[in-house]
């Protein structure tokens, strides 16, 4: 009785595998289009949707003194006079552009390095003193140059770590200086 169980659920195994691979690819994108159009579309919320959040008020003091008045609380138009809107946009838009000139010049000082090595092997090479001097003159501007390079690099590298830090304190979520 076994294998006659066995025998039959091979049968429509088999059956059913040769059914779903008749289908080509054009019915198979026919009817992905047809369900596509039958399903109502759905709306992507963004922060922008969400309207403008209003920043909590600032915790009292434990022990107001008498002689202190409370400061006026500033205007709405006073927040738009201090410069520009600090939200997603900006805080990406500074990263990418300290990590684009951080990546660039990392790229250069990785050819100019490259360049330095050839004109040293260069050099060793020549038997002429007059083409030596050429080389070796070309050689120090780039030794030079990568030297402007790495300090470069580094200061892209502090800017970077201070706008993290300056993010943070801001309260600026990290996902948006990714």
């Amino acid at each position: 009785m076994t294998t006659a169980r066995a025998a039959a659920f091979l049968l429509i195994v088999a059956a059913s595998g040769s059914a779903v691979s008749a289908q080509s690819l054009g019915d198979v994108a026919r009817k992905e289009e047809a369900r596509r159009k039958s399903v109502p579309a759905t709306k992507v919320y963004t922060n922008k949707d969400l309207g403008e959040v209003k920043e909590a008020p600032a915790p009292a003091p434990a022990t107001p003194s008498a002689a202190t008045p409370a400061a006026p609380a500033p205007a709405a138009s006073d927040a738009k006079d201090k410069g520009p809107v600090k939200d997603q946009a900006y805080w990406a838009g500074r990263m990418k552009g300290l990590q684009g000139q951080l990546e660039r010049d990392q790229n250069y000082a990785d050819a100019m390095q490259t360049r330095i090595n050839a004109l040293t092997t260069d050099f060793v090479n020549r038997d002429d003193p007059a083409q030596r001097s050429v080389v070796e003159r070309d050689r120090q501007k780039s030794i030079a140059e990568l030297a402007r390079l790495k300090k470069s690099i580094d200061e892209g590298k502090k800017a970077i770590a201070d706008l993290e830090e300056e993010a943070r304190k801001a309260g600026v979520p990290p996902g948006w200086l990714r």
